[in-house]
């Protein structure tokens, strides 16, 4: 009681944490968890007996299907964001600080203005008539509008455009950590640029790999509102399997269920950066 009256805002702070955390994260997730063991009723949505009905209903073909296609193009995106990203941050992390301040407050202004307002403006952009379709047609490049819009290719640039700074930003963060004495010592020892990429710069940057990889897979298969806007109704995600059973359908025993499994792919995922973490500091030390 003694220290509490000492230090009153500490103790005030860790309060309010622990509310925050019990109150709207716990408790929701809880909720989302009973809800997924519960019986669908048409009047009060969900009601007794527990069963596992719901996440038997996840392995009908029908929605595996659904499952697997929105996991691809959610691999797709991150293999993509990867690539570019990647580079990106290890180029950000070599100029000087003026410099890195002033494109990492470029890459977060997207950040300033709603996703929804993006997708939009991203839409005008892919559409027949579009900027993109009429900027190629007035230089001559093609003759006739490209079918862009309400495709797969225009989700995963969707996606991609949304979440690329996602995966840039943990890389420049490991990037920006690498000890130069490390490479130095690398080529000292007679390794090449690519020994030197292969076998020190990939493993030290490898808990931000998986942290981007995180950022970003998971979100792409939910992001309902993309295939939604740019990629019409054969382009699903999981994201929107969610939403059509809770909004819809009035499925929520299912739906729940299909948000827990995503939940726990996010924590399959919170493991392997966890487990490389303490890998590479095993290494180190």
């Amino acid at each position: 009681m003694h220290s509490i009256r000492q230090q009153p805002f500490k103790y005030a702070v860790l309060a309010l944490v622990w509310g925050w955390l019990l109150f709207l994260v716990l408790a929701p997730n809880l909720m989302v968890v009973g809800a997924s063991l519960m019986t669908r009723d048409p009047s009060s949505f969900i009601s007794l007996p527990l069963n596992l009905d719901a996440y038997r209903q996840l392995m009908d073909p029908l929605y595996l299907e659904v499952f697997l296609h929105s996991l691809y193009m959610a691999a797709i995106t991150t293999l993509i964001c990867l690539l570019i990203g990647y580079p990106f941050a290890w180029a950000l992390s070599k100029v000087g600080k003026q410099r890195q301040v002033l494109l990492i407050f470029l890459l977060i202004v997207p950040f300033w203005t709603n996703s929804l307002v993006r997708t939009y403006a991203l839409k005008l952009i892919l559409a027949t008539n579009g900027l993109l379709n009429n900027g190629l047609m007035s230089l001559g490049l093609i003759e006739e509008p490209l079918k862009l819009l309400y495709t797969e290719g225009a989700v995963i640039i969707g996606l991609v455009y949304l979440l690329l700074p996602f995966m840039i930003l943990p890389l420049y963060s490991v990037f920006d950590d690498l000890r130069e004495e490390l490479l130095l010592a690398s080529h000292d020892l007679g390794g090449g640029r690519w020994p030197t990429f292969i076998h020190v710069i990939v493993p030290l940057t490898l808990p931000g790999v998986i942290a981007g990889v995180m950022l970003v897979l998971l979100p792409a298969m939910g992001l309902f509102f993309v295939p939604d806007i740019l990629g019409g109704s054969r382009n699903l995600l999981v994201g929107n399997v969610i939403k059509n059973q809770f909004l819809d359908a009035r499925n929520w025993p299912f739906g729940a269920a299909a948000s827990i499994v995503l939940t726990l792919a996010m924590a399959v995922l919170l493991l392997a950066h966890r487990v490389s973490k303490r890998r590479l500091g095993e290494e180190g030390a």
